[in-house]
């Protein structure tokens, strides 16, 4: 048995190949390298550059490989471009997405992990958000997603394929093994932009609204960090194999930290002030959200690890340091 893994040269995919490959499983990539590296993907895992909406090499990967389950990260995820060109957002998340639901359906693969996200609450507010809060996406990114959601349960329904969704919340962090980590240009994650300005890969950063209903005026997100994140998507396989029934359930560590208390804690960790600039807020963003996670806990069996924001920060900080070594050797 195989598990596939789609977007696996990407951020969080590239994670969670190493995550399986250290809990001794056969681990097939698919990825377009879009955004993703081919440097970035275990070399223990076969990588196969292609789309998921490509019906026939998906097929076939799931049948060379006797592929017994999918976990599904490939996709779009910068909610502003969402804003500005939806209907790229809808054709490759949730287009794509329904291709691929077809192709494991009828290639009879039993298990399906999907990588949702908070989105999918829009504005939830400062309290723990559970799963069956209002779903109120503020962002065509959100409901791109919320969409894919729907599909897989009705897909279950009908087909009896067995699925987990599990809503991430601000993803950070890297692997603490220098393996991997967030290698994007241009990425838009706030810990990761923070850590570039203050290595002096950006001359400044902004921040992006100050007059949110929230103590300091600025947004406030759940950071979780990326090891236990796919340490969850882990757990969630091994529920699903034995038989775990569908499950919809949060990704993060129930409190959050404003924009103003991150940039602090980078200042902290990296030991010095770089160049911070206010600015407008932008559209899509909601004041506050913040995960309530009991059910991935009691679910799942899952117990984080890296429950700490300067601990994140530092792992952070460290894969730009080994990013910066990648690039100069390049150049």
């Amino acid at each position: 048995m195989a598990v596939l893994v789609t977007g696996g040269a990407g951020y969080i995919g590239s994670h969670m190949v190493w995550e399986l490959l250290d809990a001794g499983e056969q681990v097939v990539v698919i990825d377009r390298l879009s955004t993703g590296f081919e440097w970035a993907v275990a070399p223990e895992a076969r990588l196969v550059v292609g789309d998921i909406a490509d019906k026939e090499l998906v097929g076939g990967l799931v049948r060379e490989h006797k592929v017994d389950a999918i976990i599904h990260f490939a996709g779009s995820i910068v909610v502003p471009e969402s804003v500005a060109d939806p209907l790229a957002y809808y054709e490759n998340n949730t287009c794509k997405t329904r291709a691929l639901i077809e192709t494991a359906v009828r290639a009879g693969v039993g298990n399906f992990i999907f990588s949702s996200t908070a989105a999918v609450y829009g504005g939830a507010g400062m309290e723990p958000v559970r799963e069956d809060a209002r779903l109120a996406p503020e962002s065509p990114y959100g409901l791109s997603k919320l969409m894919s959601e729907w599909m897989l349960r009705d897909a279950a329904a009908a087909h009896g394929l067995n699925y987990t969704a599990l809503r991430y919340f601000n993803v950070a962090g890297a692997d603490p093994k220098g393996r991997t980590g967030q290698s994007t240009p241009g990425a838009t994650h706030l810990i990761k932009v923070a850590c570039e300005t203050a290595l002096g890969k950006r001359p400044f950063m902004q921040v992006f609204g100050t007059d949110y209903a929230t103590p300091d005026g600025t947004c406030i997100r759940d950071y979780i960090h990326v090891s236990d994140l796919v340490a969850a998507h882990r757990l969630a396989l091994q529920r699903l194999r034995i038989g775990g029934e569908n499950l919809v359930a949060n990704c993060g560590y129930g409190h959050g930290y404003s924009v103003l208390q991150v940039i602090e804690s980078v200042r902290r960790v990296f030991g010095h002030d770089f160049d911070i600039r206010m600015g407008e807020r932008r559209v899509g963003d909601a004041a506050a959200v913040v995960a309530n996670s009991d059910t991935a806990r009691q679910q799942l069996g899952w117990a984080p690890q890296h429950d700490d924001l300067d601990g994140i920060v530092h792992d952070a900080l460290a894969w730009e340091r080994i990013l910066s070594g990648k690039n100069s050797s390049r150049g």
